[in-house]
């Protein structure tokens, strides 16, 4: 499969740092706040946006965790393959706070309806709004849409939309490949 590059380290890393000063300008001290990143991928995202928030903008107070949605997927007793839960780092109360889910692509918005559910056990948030770093625009199932966006993208049925992470290097970059079957 060739790998078509949408965001090299650099745009990565600059298309990042315009997420959380987005952030800053509507969640000023983060103090009524929750991060969210959404497991499995939107965990890397949350954590390169808690570290620019914390080093840059020194923001100590910042409330965040990890969400696993696989229990509540809609999908999750129809696969083929059995899917495997990651690790929900999540411990907060959500009552009355604004939450903003993170993940790295926005697909079918079918991850972000079964994180909607998924936060209910969590408390009643006083708003919920979605960070994403690529938008795939044309292939939403569900009324679903950013409130935050990196890059808006638009992508053939059968081309996948990737993040490669590298927590070691930070050496990040988005690219495109063409799946043969839909995976």
């Amino acid at each position: 499969m060739k790998k078509s590059i949408i965001l090299n380290s650099n745009e990565l890393k600059i298309t990042i740092e315009r997420l959380a000063c987005q952030l800053i300008e509507k969640h000023d001290d983060f103090s009524n706040t929750i991060l969210v990143g959404l497991q499995p991928r939107g965990k890397y995202l949350c954590n390169r946006i808690v570290e620019i928030l914390k080093a840059e903008y020194h923001i100590n107070n910042l409330k965040y965790g990890l969400l696993d949605i696989t229990f509540y997927r809609d999908d999750f007793r129809r696969n083929e393959k059995i899917l495997e839960p990651s690790r929900t780092d999540f411990i907060l109360s959500v009552e009355n706070k604004n939450v903003v889910f993170v993940d790295d692509v926005l697909f079918t918005g079918r991850t972000v309806r079964a994180a909607l559910t998924a936060i209910e056990s969590f408390g009643r948030p006083k708003s919920i709004e979605l960070l994403i770093l690529i938008d795939r625009r044309f292939s939403r199932e569900l009324p679903i849409q950013p409130d935050y966006k990196g890059l808006q993208v638009d992508v053939y049925e059968n081309q996948k939309v990737l993040i490669e992470w590298n927590d070691e290097s930070k050496n990040d970059y988005a690219y495109m490949t063409t799946v043969k079957n839909h995976e």
